[in-house]
């Protein structure tokens, strides 16, 4: 294989905003509430993230609650303004600024209304479709629903647990893409099974939750404190990365 292949880092800690650019990451997902599946990150948090990067893309997250991915007409108004308030963000290097975004009907279907107003909200900046779409129940109908759109990429493990499982079905994902949408492979992605994976599928990005756990800044833990919380870590980004940078050599 040849051609570069991208890395995408998806976080919730500031810190780990500038750990995954030192160590070579081509973008973030910046979230909150990981531990609940991502939500949208505050706007102070997009704003630190996007003063501490001078190349890095960071694609933001906007999802306004846990649980399902069937939102009514107040949660999707909520999610238009978030979106509509990140865009007028200062962005002082000028990086690539995108959304992560992903709305079904309740047959799991892609709720082609509540996705097109969340697309026409992100204006000109790219749109990624989230996990939302492995739970849909024909991957192929719904890629097509989602280059109808204009989405520009989809985050998938091929409707498996993990892209393991899921490698037959990113195959056919990124045969059917054609080029009309990119393909970004997340869902169990480590260091060690990575470079098989974009040998084996095709695909061209690639996304994980570079984690570490670390003790607690606190002397006395609590119920909001178990005494350790989750960082990024810079040696997995760059163990990713160099061995996505070998595969594509």
């Amino acid at each position: 294989m040849t051609g570069r292949i991208a890395v995408e880092i998806c976080l919730e800690d500031l810190a780990g905003v500038r750990t995954a650019e030192a160590a070579g990451a081509d973008r973030i997902e910046l979230c909150a509430a990981l531990s609940e599946g991502g939500i949208t990150p505050s706007i102070g948090t997009v704003a630190a993230a996007l003063g501490a990067v001078t190349t890095m893309g960071v694609n933001v997250l906007v999802r306004q609650r846990g649980g399902d991915f069937v939102f009514d007409a107040d949660e999707l108004d909520a999610m238009v303004g978030d979106i509509r308030a990140i865009r007028g963000l200062p962005n002082p290097s000028g990086v690539p600024l995108a959304f992560v975004v992903g709305a079904l009907n309740p047959d799991g279907t892609v709720d082609l209304d509540a996705t097109r107003a969340l697309v026409d909200a992100c204006g000109d900046a790219p749109v990624t479709f989230h996990k939302a779409f492995d739970q849909t129940p024909d991957l192929a109908a719904a890629l097509e629903t989602l280059i109808g759109l204009g989405v520009a990429r989809v985050l998938t493990s091929g409707g498996a647990p993990n892209v393991i499982d899921g490698e037959d079905a990113l195959v056919r994902l990124v045969a059917q893409s054609d080029g009309r949408i990119a393909v970004l492979a997340g869902g169990g992605v480590r260091p060690a099974n990575v470079a098989e994976l974009v040998r084996r599928t095709g695909v061209t990005e690639v996304h994980l939750r570079a984690a570490q756990t670390v003790p607690s800044a606190a002397a006395r833990t609590s119920a909001y404190d178990p005494g350790t919380r989750e960082t990024t870590s810079s040696s997995m980004v760059e163990a990713v990365v160099g061995a996505v940078r070998e595969a594509a050599a």
